[in-house]
C-alpha cells in the first residue's frame, strides 16, 4: 500500500501520519509537513483567541453603549460562548495572549460594534475601558 499524499489526499495522509505515529514506523513518517501542521495547529489556536476576543469586546461594547433592548438575550449568550471559548484555549504559553491582544482586538472590535448599532464611534472609548480580567470574567457586565 502506498502512503497518501499530502497535497491530493490531504485527510488521508493525516490518517496515515496518525498511524506511523501510533505503530512508531518513523521512517514513513512525512516529517516536514507533519511540522508544518503542528506549526499550523498552534497559529489556529492563537487566532482562534483573537476572533473570539474581538467578537467578546464587539459584544461587551454593544451591551454597554447600545440602547437598543431587543437583542440582549443573543448578546449575553455570545459573551458568554466567547469567554468560554477563550478559557478553553488560552493555556499554557497562550495563557496570557488574551491580555496581549487586548487592545488590538479592542481596535477592531469599536469599528464593528460602531458599524453593528450606527452609533457614532466617537461614543465608545478610544482605548478599552476594562481589564483583561474584567473581560474574561463570566460575572462582569458592564452597566451603562
Amino acid at each position: 500500500m502506498t502512503t497518501p499524499d499530502y497535497d491530493t489526499d490531504f485527510y488521508a495522509w493525516t490518517q496515515a501520519q496518525a498511524a506511523a505515529l501510533r505503530d512508531h514506523k518513523w521512517d514513513t513518517l512525512d516529517v516536514e509537513n507533519l511540522a508544518e501542521e503542528i506549526e499550523s495547529l498552534g497559529r489556529s489556536e492563537r487566532f482562534a483567541i483573537e476572533s473570539h476576543l474581538q467578537n467578546l469586546l464587539t459584544h461587551l461594547l454593544k451591551w454597554r453603549y447600545d440602547p437598543a433592548t431587543e437583542p440582549r438575550r443573543g448578546w449575553r449568550i455570545t459573551i458568554r460562548n466567547a469567554r468560554l471559548d477563550i478559557a478553553k484555549r488560552a493555556l499554557g504559553h497562550l495563557q496570557n495572549y488574551p491580555a496581549q491582544y487586548l487592545a488590538t482586538a479592542y481596535r477592531h472590535a469599536r469599528e464593528d460594534a460602531a458599524d453593528e448599532t450606527d452609533l457614532p464611534l466617537t461614543t465608545l472609548p478610544e482605548t478599552c475601558p476594562w481589564s483583561v480580567a474584567q473581560v474574561l470574567a463570566a460575572d462582569f457586565w458592564p452597566e451603562a
